[in-house]
């Protein structure tokens, strides 16, 4: 199983590198980013497990990050890690769209602690997801179809399907598809042709074309 992938948005340096090295050594592939405009960024463009996000960013405030991404339909699980912790702070945060809210200071183990529960939240929700006329499974690269038919899939497949089933109400551009999945591309076409692929093992409705914008997942 490749590592798990966190986006870490925190503004102060010497904090931002000392949980990066932690992070790192507990397993997961951190990208990091200094303010909230590259976390905006970073969170629309690329895929992640889990979000450990701060407050107080320059550019965009943590929790309108948050609210941004989530009208986006993105759905990282997220901690939020901020200087502001009294009650009022934390019911904020969790009202924003964040799974769990941490005041600073913080226990560095009771931190790690709290993203392993939602890194297996995570999973165990990602493990199956629903499709049109069955469901999908992304670690076994296949789709078990309403009449227990198992339709196996392609990596290239498989990933597609996936970034496209976990944000259902969501459409997603080629370039964005290019960006998350085909980042070896040179031509936003290989998107096209790999919906043709899906299509013809699984269906049409199985992902719905948005003439103008880009791809979603067909409705289940």
């Amino acid at each position: 199983m490749s590592a798990p992938r966190l986006l870490l948005v925190e503004d102060d340096p010497d904090l931002a590198a000392l949980l990066t090295e932690l992070l790192t050594s507990e397993g997961y592939d951190v990208d990091t980013a200094g303010d909230g405009q590259r976390g905006l960024h970073l969170g629309l463009t690329r895929d992640y497990d889990l979000m450990l996000l701060d407050r107080g960013l320059p550019a965009i405030e943590g929790l309108d990050l948050l609210t941004r991404l989530r009208s986006r339909g993105r759905s990282t699980p997220t901690l939020v890690l901020s200087a502001l912790g009294n009650p009022r702070d934390r019911v904020e945060g969790l009202d924003a769209g964040a799974e769990d809210y941490l005041g600073k200071p913080f226990d560095l183990e009771e931190l790690l602690a709290r993203l392993r529960a939602l890194l297996r939240r995570h999973l165990e929700q990602a493990a199956r997801l629903p499709v049109v006329g069955g469901s999908f499974e992304p670690e076994a690269r296949t789709v078990r179809l309403e009449d227990g038919t198992e339709v196996a899939l392609s990596e290239r497949e498989s990933m597609l399907l996936a970034a496209l089933a976990r944000q259902p109400r969501r459409v997603l551009s080629r370039a964005e598809l290019v960006d998350s999945v085909f980042e070896d591309a040179e031509e936003e076409g290989v998107v096209d042709t790999y919906v043709h692929y899906l299509r013809r093992k699984l269906g049409r409705r199985v992902v719905e074309t948005v003439r103008g914008v880009g791809y979603r997942v067909g409705r289940p």
